[in-house]
């Protein structure tokens, strides 16, 4: 294999997940291997309504932190019930994008089900990686309808399935194969010493890193948990495309949100956190989940306070602490008052060896749960290996 086109569900920023881990690692293993990483498309529209500064998509680019990397990002005019044939014409623009590469045949990486379309113009061979299952999310009836209509085409269509959970696999393995590559972490942040962030408030921090999503985070939850930590304070960490009201109401209860960071800034906050949260709601969407958070969590060595969420309910890490909805805020606060608190280096110095614990090499004795990113590059390698030579 020597193309590959990546329909993603996030940009290729600053912010690492899934799909940037696993293309990084795989343009790493194989020289020859060229990317088309195509981008959400951008919305102007959507970002006036919200109060944003509105631009247009930034087009075909060559990356610039990875060789043989480019990104695409197309631009959305019209919401779709005024637009029906937009997600065909950015089909064809995804297409002619590749083609500019002189990618003619390459694989096509489906994260984002809208990608049907593409699949259906080109017939590419094809890999549609399931990382969220979006029909048990709440969405509009017309939205809700699209995505099963295009899963559907997916799950009968593409060559090779990939999920990220268990759960996933259990339901979209009934009519078919999937393969399982869960998610996992770069160990190597976690086991030096690194600064206390510098925007992090002083004392004792309950800390929140991902993305502050109604679809993951229970707001009212965090409310709760801000109004019971006396000189504690809860913090997030992550983007936060939050409607303005829950943003006001966060912020007027003291909660910090220090907004989306540079992914090798994570480490600094997690291994500094007094106590680590997973305030999300429980749902069919969230049990489909596998969190990244789980795995950067455990490789940080602080307490953690999970409601009953997949992958947190049922750990075998003793620093983990599951509590139901109700006793959530108590608990957090009995947590943080407990933990043994971070050591704070004086100004451009980095954390002492007695610091936050650095986990155990790879291999080392390591809990099961804890597995580097490289590992699951050699899984995604071996389903795309199965499909190129199809």
């Amino acid at each position: 294999m020597t193309d590959l086109v990546v329909l993603s569900l996030e940009a290729w920023d600053a912010v690492w997940r899934r799909n940037q881990h696993l293309v990084s690692g795989l343009l790493e293993q194989d020289e020859r291997l060229r990317v088309l990483f195509v981008e959400p498309a951008a919305d102007p529209l959507h970002a006036l309504r919200s109060g944003r500064r509105a631009r247009a998509g930034a087009g075909l680019r060559g990356a610039t932190d990875r060789e043989r990397l480019w990104l695409y990002q197309p631009t959305k005019v019209l919401p779709r019930a005024a637009d029906p044939g937009g997600d065909r014409r950015r089909a064809r623009a995804v297409v002619r994008a590749a083609r500019r590469l002189r990618m003619h045949e390459p694989v096509l990486w489906i994260n984002d089900p809208a990608g049907a379309r593409v699949l259906a113009r080109t017939g590419w061979r094809s890999l549609y990686d399931v990382t969220d299952d979006w029909l048990a999310a709440v969405r509009t009836p017309a939205e809700t309808r699209r995505l099963r209509e295009d899963e559907a085409t997916l799950l009968l269509t593409c060559e090779e399935v990939v999920v990220c959970s268990a759960h996933l696999a259990a339901g979209k393995g009934t009519a078919r194969p999937v393969t399982l590559v869960p998610n996992a972490v770069d160990l190597a942040p976690y086991r030096a010493p690194v600064d206390r962030p510098a925007d992090l408030p002083p004392g004792p921090v309950a800390v929140y890193v991902g993305t502050i999503h109604t679809d993951r985070i229970d707001v009212d939850l965090c409310l709760d948990v801000a109004r019971v930590l006396g000189r504690g304070r809860l913090v997030l960490v992550g983007p936060a495309p939050l409607p303005p009201g829950d943003r006001e109401r966060l912020v007027r209860s003291g909660v910090v949100l220090l907004g989306a960071k540079d992914r090798r800034e994570v480490p600094g906050y997690l291994r500094h956190a007094d106590v680590l949260l997973v305030p999300h709601v429980v749902t069919p969407f969230t049990e489909s989940l596998d969190p990244i958070k789980l795995y950067e969590y455990r490789a940080a060595g602080r307490p953690v306070v999970s409601t009953p969420v997949a992958g947190f309910r049922g750990s075998d890490d003793p620093q983990v602490t599951v509590a139901d909805r109700a006793a959530f805020p108590e608990v957090v606060r009995a947590a943080l008052t407990a933990a043994p608190h971070p050591p704070a280096p004086a100004p451009g110095r980095a954390a002492p060896a007695g610091g936050p614990a650095a986990p155990a090499a790879a291999g080392a004795g390591e809990p099961a749960s804890v597995r580097a990113w490289s590992t699951r590059v050699t899984e995604m390698r071996a389903v795309l290996d199965r499909l190129a030579a199809r």
